[in-house]
């Protein structure tokens, strides 16, 4: 029997095995890939490896690993691969990464500026600052006295947020100035000096008037012309014993701030020519930090007693034992001398001592008595009124304030009468031979003279100049 003509077509291929014969295809080609995959893979990884070894011995860079993961069928063809595939990535060295910007502080800045009659507190209240941050500053030791003293002219810089002070600022002078700032206490307080250049001048000069005029013609100021005088003070009378001629030379300090002048410092080294006879000094500051005038071989400049215990304009009446007295007319022994000077004029202690007497003296009114170790004394007579630190009893240093000078007891005028007594003796306090301080000590001598050499040199220098100029 015939067969019946079939309806498939004679090019048909049955589905099934196209589709494993694709498979294998597939999968052959995945596991194929995959090593060669593997390959690359770590051979990138020996190479990043390398490189980044020797990066991280130059740089001390990093390394951060990395886990890629890789999807592949669960195959028995596959079961020796590995699921995840590390990279080796370098990463700069911690140095090398930018360093953030600092927080912004976010203040305001108020400078008060004191006028006659101001207060702090006053201040404070007047520019809407916080009235209990002044409280609590005045409360830290270091600010509080820098802040209570306060004079016309002076400025206080306020760092502020909305009246809140964040900190303040005040110069105390050119070299130094009050620091306060906030912090989680409270306040702190600390006295900053500020860098400054100290440079060395000379000013040079002859006495044709007197030494203020000349000193001024020669360009100092008038706290210098002071310093000279003391200096030289134990051994020359500036108001008796200057002459036409006398010559004098000054070294001394300039202090400089951010390139400007801004004031005289000390007199380093002084000479003075009085009457054709010639003063040296210098300055030394001894490792204790006491600074003082010494003569070039190591002798104070200092006396134990001043020769003259006031600022007196002119000597009313010398020593004299044979005085007219000019109240009583009759002839009266004048064992002291008479300072004139304005009435308020303030006293000194002529040396160290104890004070012994004071009170109402007879024809001496109010007056003050020290003694001076076992046999020298002191009386100062006719004052207006007594120093409240010169107590009977009480011991006082060379140029302490004792009393102010008046006209109490025997007196026609404001005037100091000065005794000086020797042994219970009456002696002339203007020429009586006054024992000397205490040289500079021995263990600092060595450089006392180290130091002084080149001061006394540029006096030398300067005082060659002035011979010639006037030549």
């Amino acid at each position: 029997m015939p067969r019946a003509p079939s309806q498939v077509r004679y090019d048909y291929k049955p589905e099934a095995p196209r589709h494993r014969h694709t498979r294998r295809l597939q999968w052959f080609a995945l596991g194929l890939g995959v090593p060669v995959l593997g390959l690359l893979l770590a051979m990138s990884t020996r190479e990043a490896g390398g490189t980044a070894g020797a990066t991280q011995q130059k740089t001390g860079a990093r390394e951060l690993r990395v886990d890629l993961p890789l999807s592949v069928p669960a195959d028995r063809s596959t079961s020796a691969l590995p699921a995840r595939a590390s990279l080796g990535v370098p990463l700069p060295p911690i140095e090398a990464l930018p360093t953030p910007p600092p927080p912004v502080l976010q203040f305001e800045l108020l400078t008060l500026t004191v006028a006659r009659g101001d207060t702090l507190d006053g201040l404070f209240a007047a520019n809407g600052l916080d009235r209990g941050d002044l409280a609590a500053i005045l409360k830290v030791e270091d600010a509080a006295k820098p802040l209570r003293l306060l004079r016309p002219g002076d400025e206080i810089l306020v760092r502020h947020d909305s009246g809140s002070v964040r900190g303040l600022d005040r110069r105390l002078d050119e070299m130094r100035r009050l620091n306060v700032t906030r912090n989680e206490a409270g306040f702190a307080a600390q006295i900053l000096e500020d860098e400054v250049e100290r440079r060395l001048v000379h000013a040079r000069g002859r006495i044709e008037t007197s030494l203020f005029e000349a000193a001024l013609q020669a360009g100092l100021s008038d706290r210098l012309i002071m310093q000279l005088a003391g200096i030289f003070a134990w051994d020359i009378d500036f108001v008796l014993d200057i002459r036409q001629a006398d010559e004098f030379v000054v070294v001394y300090e300039q202090i400089w701030r951010d390139g400007e002048l801004r004031r005289t410092g000390e007199v380093v080294a002084a000479e003075f020519v009085n009457n054709g006879r010639n003063y040296r000094a210098v300055r030394y500051i001894d490792p204790t930090g006491r600074a003082d005038y010494y003569a070039p071989d190591g002798r104070s400049m200092r006396k134990a007693f001043l020769r003259a215990p006031v600022d007196f304009s002119r000597i009313s009446s010398n020593f004299n034992l044979k005085r007219l007295h000019p109240i009583f007319k009759t002839v009266r022994p004048h064992r002291g001398v008479d300072y004139a000077a304005p009435s308020g004029t303030p006293i000194q202690a002529a040396g160290d001592g104890k004070v012994i007497f004071r009170g109402t003296n007879g024809g001496y009114g109010n007056a003050v008595i020290l003694q001076h170790g076992s046999n020298i004394t002191t009386l100062y007579g006719h004052m207006s009124r007594f120093a409240d630190d010169a107590r009977a009893g009480g011991r006082v240093r060379q140029g302490q304030i004792i009393g102010y000078v008046g006209k109490t007891g025997y007196a026609t005028g404001p005037h100091l009468h000065y005794e000086y007594r020797l042994n219970g003796v009456h002696r002339n306090p203007r020429t009586v031979q006054l024992p000397q301080a205490d040289p500079i000590s021995s263990d600092y001598r060595e450089a006392f003279l180290t130091a002084a050499a080149p001061l006394l040199t540029r006096l030398d220098v300067a005082r060659r100049t002035q011979l010639a100029a006037y030549e």
